[in-house]
């Protein structure tokens, strides 16, 4: 028995993901790592840095039947480090499919994925912004959320990637009383915390100042964490964000309301250490906090760290119990 067996997408190949890769695999825990992806990039870096070939090439996870890393070739075309096109893009997607198919079939037990460039994804007929709406449609999944974390604090966003000027009118209690209760269960689940506790951090300066500063908090936030408390979740808030996450050796989890209010402090106390897991999926997916750096592509100063720190926690939420 080899164990279990973690995919990785490869990204965009214009990137840096194929350098992050091969710099990664010496420093990355003993598993059955399955990439899918393609050869010739991940061969061109593996001269560039010098480095022995580390993968066995195979058709199918099901081949995998030792520790290692192995390689699903999904095609093949050349590619230019920092110069992205649609091609490169079709690429990203078409290992992503794959990939997905094969953990949804249980062939995989945890994804872990490398950036994908969402114009370039988009520009092919890819209908999501990122990863984590594809994979939540792909798995039936309404109800998840985008968590980033270190060893130090972890962050759950209310909402994401839209405009400051869209946040009021994107959180309501229902979401966030789904969301809370989804990250109980959760790291209950998934991280064996048997209590969690659970902060829910203001929207305005000093979260509202009792409705001064806005009445989000009255109105929505607040009202959302007494609820929550009465179903008996450890949970408190609304807290006001300036100085919360002074008390980050407190709480399991912080719950923001917009993008920057939980990412900025989560940079601050981790940069090149975070990691991104996508919770409520039916399987573990965590990929490096950064982008597919396409500026830096072919220069081989890339930094693996937020990679090797993905793969670390699929690998330790999939041998868990």
């Amino acid at each position: 028995m080899s164990g279990k067996k973690i995919a990785i997408t490869l990204g965009d190949p214009a990137g840096i993901s194929p350098e992050i890769l091969v710099k990664s695999v010496n420093k990355l825990p003993p598993a059955t790592y399955i990439i899918y992806g393609s050869k010739g990039i991940i061969d061109k870096y593996i001269k560039e840095l010098k480095h022995e070939n580390f993968y066995k090439l195979i058709n199918s996870p099901d081949e995998a039947t030792s520790q290692g890393f192995y390689l699903i070739n999904i095609e093949d075309q050349p590619y230019t480090p920092g110069k992205p096109s649609r091609q490169s893009g079709k690429a990203s997607v078409e290992y992503l499919k794959r990939a997905v198919s094969d953990i949804l079939n249980k062939k995989v037990d945890a994804l872990t994925t490398l950036p994908i460039s969402k114009e370039n994804v988009m520009d092919v007929g890819f209908k999501h912004a990122g990863h984590t709406d594809f994979l939540a449609e792909a798995a039936g999944v309404k109800n998840y959320a985008m968590v980033l974390m270190c060893e130090k604090l972890k962050v759950a966003l209310i909402t994401t990637h839209i405009p400051l000027r869209e946040v009021p009118k994107n959180i309501s209690q229902v979401k966030i009383e789904k969301i809370v209760k989804l990250i109980d269960r959760e790291l209950r689940e998934k991280f064996k915390i048997p209590n969690p506790k659970i902060a829910v951090l203001g929207l305005n300066p000093h979260a509202g100042d009792g409705g001064y500063i806005g009445d989000e908090e009255i109105r929505i936030i607040n009202p959302a964490v007494e609820k929550l408390k009465k179903e008996e979740i450890n949970v408190v808030g609304a807290l006001s964000a300036d100085t919360a996450f002074n008390r980050y050796k407190e709480f399991d989890m912080f719950v923001a309301m917009y993008h920057d209010q939980g990412l900025i402090p989560l940079k601050l106390l981790c940069f090149k250490k975070a990691v991104n897991i996508t919770l409520g999926l039916p399987f573990i997916r965590t990929s490096p906090d950064h982008g597919t750096g396409f500026d830096i592509a072919g220069k081989l100063i890339a930094d693996p760290s937020s990679f090797i720190e993905a793969v670390k926690l699929a690998n330790k939420l999939a041998n868990r119990p």
